[in-house]
């Protein structure tokens, strides 16, 4: 019988497996990110795929894993300097895993809705979300099968499995310290009201300066752009006296620091303290050099991602919540005491 002719380019798996003297197994475990395969084993696999032009077909692959190889990350558009450090995070390590990205934006957090009936189209492998998530839709997950963990967000609705930051024991660490070195009047600038973390962080600062016995901060809100605390910080100012600003976000507390100190001549920290949430870059500047919590990104979304494929691989598997702590990155915008 005559043997069959292995093309020059574009060869099957058969091919690739029968030039590398291995089973069609082994070729594909080859091409799986994170699957095991002996390192002499995977060299000859290479070396022969490449003689022949051997690509996988992720259609077909996905035919006969039944999975689409494919996960949403949907995320709030909002103008934060934070969420593009997250989405690099996230896309990279999701891409080293072998997984395509869906990335899906939101323009508040109350248009998951319509995004999620784009999700469902793709039938995507899992998700993680960004977002706050109602009854009804964490059932929608359940039923499709869709593997899904919350990012920064939790559910008083369902179980599910979430990453989130500490945010009151961030705030806490903010509030106690300006308390401390003698601030006592306090204005909050929080995110829009359908923003969970933005609520969380407004709520723990307002907790905890209630437990100090100290007066009910006032409430501005923005967008959690700069403009957004410039212009809220104007607000504030010229209806109270103040002594510190608490912004829920980076990028608000430096519009605020530059309308006080640039259009109202106010020394910071000498006469009004701010902070800021999230630690982004600009936060660092030396013009700014702002005292903020600096939430571990890195850690977070290798968590995320890490509890995602485990109940992609195992759907039975049950909620879990991880919690990290933030890290306080003292500045020279608020004076903190111990």
């Amino acid at each position: 019988m005559r043997e069959r002719e292995i093309p020059r380019t574009g060869g099957t798996s058969y091919d690739v497996a029968r030039r590398a003297g291995v089973s069609q197994s082994a070729v594909s475990r080859c091409f799986r990110p994170g699957a095991s395969v002996a390192p002499a084993t995977r060299a000859r696999i290479i070396e022969a795929a490449n003689e022949l032009g051997y690509r996988p077909n992720a259609i077909a692959q996905s035919l006969i894993t039944r999975r689409s190889g494919m996960v949403a990350v949907i995320i709030s558009n909002l103008t934060n300097l934070y969420y593009p450090e997250v989405l690099a995070q996230l896309t990279q390590r999701l891409s080293e895993r072998g997984a395509r990205v869906l990335l899906f934006t939101l323009q508040a957090e109350s248009d998951i809705d319509n995004v999620l009936d784009q999700v469902w189209r793709y039938q995507v492998d899992g998700a993680i979300v960004a977002a706050r998530l109602s009854s009804a839709q964490l059932r929608a997950f359940e039923t499709r099968g869709t593997a899904l963990v919350l990012y920064n967000r939790e559910s008083d609705e369902a179980p599910v499995a979430s990453v989130s930051c500490e945010f009151a024991a961030g705030e806490t660490l903010l509030v106690d310290g300006m308390i401390a070195s003698g601030c006592r009047s306090f204005a909050i600038i929080g995110g829009p009201e359908d923003s969970t973390v933005g609520e969380a962080r407004v709520k723990g600062a307002r907790d905890r300066i209630s437990l100090a016995g100290l007066a009910v901060p006032p409430i501005d809100r923005g967008d959690f752009s700069y403009e957004a605390g410039y212009e809220a910080a104007h607000r504030l100012l010229a209806q109270h006296k103040l002594d510190a600003i608490i912004a829920a976000n980076d990028v608000m507390a430096l519009g605020a620091m530059d309308a006080a100190r640039l259009d109202l001549k106010l020394a910071i920290p000498g006469d009004l303290s701010i902070v800021g949430f999230d630690g982004v870059a600009p936060a660092k500047w030396r013009s700014y050099n702002l005292t903020t919590v600096r939430q571990p990104v890195g850690r977070m979304t290798a968590a995320a991602i890490s509890m995602l494929f485990e109940r992609i691989e195992n759907p039975d598997l049950g909620p879990e919540r991880r919690l990290f702590s933030g890290d306080l990155i003292p500045g020279s915008t608020a004076s903190l005491s111990r």
